[in-house]
């Protein structure tokens, strides 16, 4: 007999497509018009009219007194730990399940990137895991907001007055976000958010650090400046510097993006609260629990989790049956970064290890390892920005599967060649999906 699964040869639950990503407004085409015409593309001097407009408005969104236009997410991060004071073998906690970048940018400033469990509830940064992972060498804390959930910052930021450390939060996933009414990136010493293309804000790449701190700002600005001095240069730094900078043809349209924010989060918000509603109904599958400390939701991906009470048939399967469904996903979006195989580092290319003697081979996170390779499920943002049967559709695919997850068992050995891939087997497809 037949199955229902299309995986299997059934028909899918649905053909037509989601909303497009990016977004964007008829006002940017004219922003745009008018920087190609100024023939000033460019990102000096600093900061250049949109970059500095568009990075006093982002700021203040988050509670925080500075913003810095710069080149990427990686880099926000790089400078972020730089201002913060962070030196050659200094140790900088992060989380094992995040983007390999988070913990790159620790290696790229200097430092040891030290890898710490996550809450299995939030798959961000867990203080306990947290505390145990400090060390007299241990300079600064590095939690990531991931996915739709924060880190337990006021854990983190308690922990780090405890022992002299610095917070630098990474928001690339958590733009307009709010803790216990701050805004993300404004709770620790700098935060960090990315405008890379799959971001909830984007111009295709791009990066912006945020601080309250006016010696971290001016350190931040003449680092991504080549090194020049700060417009206040109130502390006298002098910084060996790079060109950071951000162009004005990306700034010119956050601009709109910035706009665009409220609207696109509130309609993110309503969606994922019916999709775990409805979620919660089907049996096998498991809502990421509400975060009671979030008081304004940011959703860069939708996450659930699989967990049937006896599994037959692995997660990348069920991934791959949902994914033949017509619902875009993913299960190995993230590894943990000690097992990535985009996270080269070695004391041949950071020299840092070498002093430091950290067998990253040896680290095991189990959280972060059960989360990547046997029960995480990522929906991306753009799923949830259409209308309520696109949510629909999403939660009767879901049960779908797992309602013939039987027939998916029984196939188990045809669909060998099913796999999740790894990290750099998937440019492709990641340009394909828009995430």
């Amino acid at each position: 007999m037949k199955s229902e699964l299309a995986i299997l040869g059934g028909e899918p639950l649905r053909r037509r497509p989601f909303a497009p990503w990016p977004q964007y407004l008829p006002s940017d085409a004219q922003r745009l018009q008018q920087v190609l015409e100024s023939r000033h593309w460019g990102g000096y001097p600093l900061p250049s009219r949109y970059c500095g407009e568009f990075a006093e408005k982002f700021a203040a969104m988050h509670g925080a007194r500075y913003g810095l236009c710069v080149a990427n997410g990686t880099i926000a991060l790089v400078a972020a730990l730089q201002a913060s004071g962070i030196c050659f073998g200094d140790e900088v906690i992060v989380p094992a399940y995040t983007w390999d970048g988070t913990a790159t940018a620790v290696l790229f400033a200097g430092g040891v990137p030290v890898f710490a469990d996550v809450d299995p509830d939030t798959y961000c940064l867990d203080v306990d895991a947290t505390r145990a992972a400090i060390t007299p060498r241990t300079k600064a804390i590095l939690p990531v907001h991931l996915a739709m959930r924060f880190a337990d910052m006021d854990g983190l930021l308690a922990l780090a007055q405890e022992h002299g450390l610095k917070v630098i939060e990474d928001c690339a996933h958590a733009h307009g976000g709010q803790y216990r009414a701050r805004g993300a990136g404004s709770m620790g010493d700098l935060g960090c958010f990315s405008f890379q293309e799959s971001k909830l804000m984007t111009a295709g790449e791009g990066g912006i650090v945020i601080t309250s701190n006016l010696q971290f700002f001016e350190h931040l600005q003449s680092a991504v400046n080549c090194g020049r001095a700060s417009a206040t240069d109130r502390f006298h730094q002098r910084v060996l510097g790079s060109n950071y900078r951000m162009t004005e043809l990306q700034a010119s349209l956050l601009i709109g993006q910035l706009e665009m924010l409220p609207d696109l989060a509130a309609k993110r918000a309503r969606a994922a609260a019916r999709l775990s509603d409805a979620l919660g109904k089907i049996p096998g599958v498991r809502p990421l629990p509400a975060q009671s400390a979030i008081t304004r939701d940011t959703i860069y991906c939708y996450v659930f989790q699989y967990r049937p009470e006896q599994p037959k048939v692995s997660r990348d399967l069920f991934v791959a049956a949902l994914d033949a469904e017509g619902i875009p996903c993913d299960g190995r979006f993230y590894e943990p970064v000690y097992r990535s195989d985009l996270f080269y580092a070695t004391p041949e290319n950071s020299p840092q290890l070498a002093v430091n003697r950290i067998d990253y081979a040896s680290v095991r996170c189990p959280v972060s390892e059960r989360a990547a390779y046997e029960e995480s499920v990522w929906l991306p943002q753009f799923l949830l920005i259409g209308d309520e049967e696109d949510v629909d559709d999403i939660s009767r695919a879901v049960a779908k599967v797992m309602r013939n997850i039987n027939d998916l068992a029984s196939a188990d050995p045809a669909l060998a060649g099913v796999k999740a891939m790894s990290r750099a087997e998937r440019p492709k497809q990641e340009r394909a999906r828009n995430y």
